[in-house]
């Protein structure tokens, strides 16, 4: 007679979060050869004179910033290299040793406060992206400072935004953007808003609803508000900055406080990316479609069957649905960071045997950046 058994099984479905990547920013700038080629774990509370040291410095100042502008949540990484190149790295050798193993650090945007030596360093920044997602499947965009008005009081307005604009002259970088140094720490500024959590990765800078920004220009007393010529620089030549893709910051006439304008990229004219949002949008998703096609690996519950073809359309649409679910606060409705799916926005393709493809569209949720408004009267209405 046999003996009564019972064997019970743990299997994981992998239907737990993931660690997110978004709004991990890794700062890299030059730094003193004391505190260089360390990674240091940054938060809303440190202090950055203990960190970095008391002197003033292009990373120190711009972090600042980031920091009042991402909120109490910030969180980051910062990688001083040596200045003049004496360390043991330079900035993209930095990058790629951090993004590797066995450091294997995950981060969203990269924050670089040292200025390009040249012109040719732009395709650069968009060959190391390109290079680290090829490698390690690490989808990341880079955010550069761009010298502002010469600090020794020998440039006009004119001639510096006709030299910034040289550095994005016939570029193309989808996952470049590029940040005038106008005030002194705009890139800090306009990374804080970007990874403050109070507000959607969907949402562009240029937000209004989300505040003015905060410090733009603050604890630079160095720096030349007058060019060589005694002239301050003007609005529409900020605006001529950015109809040249470079990111900048923006006022509207009677409303109090600076804004920002689009988080321009160096992508082509036509590109479904020139706006950092939607990239950042597509981002976000690809990490975590990426993750579940892993697991399906010679999986034989995925295979091509229509049920098995039907189940598997859900499987990988998860990540759009999650994302596109609303938020309802009263009478208000907060959208998700893309429109909910519909048919046809998915579909599985068996190539053969052992290959399958998926395709998947994602939509984006839509937001005014230009509003016309026309107003008349009617005269011939009775009282």
């Amino acid at each position: 007679m046999a003996f009564g058994k019972v064997t019970v099984t743990q299997e994981d479905n992998h239907g737990g979060g993931i660690t997110e990547t978004e709004r991990k920013v890794l700062w890299i700038g030059e730094g003193d050869a004391s505190i260089a080629d360390e990674l240091y774990y940054i938060n809303a509370q440190t202090d950055l004179d203990d960190l970095l040291g008391p002197e003033d410095s292009d990373l120190k100042t711009n972090l600042a910033a980031c920091m009042l502008n991402a909120g109490p949540n910030f969180t980051g990484y910062v990688f001083p290299i040596a200045e003049g190149g004496e360390g043991l790295y330079s900035w993209d050798e930095a990058l790629m040793h951090l993004a590797d193993d066995p450091i294997d650090l995950d981060f969203e945007l990269v924050a670089l406060t040292i200025a390009p030596i040249n012109i040719s360093f732009v395709d650069l920044y968009q060959i190391t992206c390109d290079m680290i997602i090829n490698f390690l499947s690490k989808y990341i965009t880079i955010h550069v400072a761009l010298p502002g008005l010469d600090k020794l009081g020998e440039e006009d307005w004119e001639g510096c935004v006709d030299r910034l604009i040289e550095y994005q002259n016939t570029k193309v970088g989808e996952r470049v953007h590029l940040v005038p140094q106008l005030y002194g720490n705009n890139l800090g500024v306009v990374i804080g808003r970007l990874i403050n959590d109070k507000y959607s990765i969907a949402d562009s800078p240029m937000r209004v609803k989300s505040g003015a920004v905060k410090g733009l220009g603050a604890g630079m007393p160095e720096l030349p508000e007058l060019d060589v010529v005694g002239e301050a620089l003007n609005s529409g030549a900020i605006e001529y900055l950015s109809d040249n893709r470079l990111s900048v910051p923006q006022t509207y006439s009677g409303k109090e406080g600076t804004y920002w304008a689009d988080h321009m990229s160096l992508a082509e004219d036509g590109s479904d990316f020139q706006v950092y949002e939607n990239l950042r949008v597509l981002d976000y998703l690809t990490r975590r479609v990426r993750l579940l096609a892993i697991d399906k690996i010679a999986d034989r519950e995925f295979n091509s069957t229509a049920s098995s073809i039907s189940a598997h359309e859900g499987y990988f649409m998860k990540p759009i649905l999650d994302a596109s679910k609303d938020t309802v606060l009263k009478d208000r409705t907060i959208p998700g960071i893309c429109q909910k799916p519909v048919e046809g926005d998915i579909v599985i393709a068996w190539v053969t045997t052992t290959e399958v493809k998926i395709y998947m569209m994602a939509a984006p949720v839509n937001s005014p950046k230009k509003i016309g408004v026309s107003i008349s009267l009617d005269l011939n209405r009775l009282a």
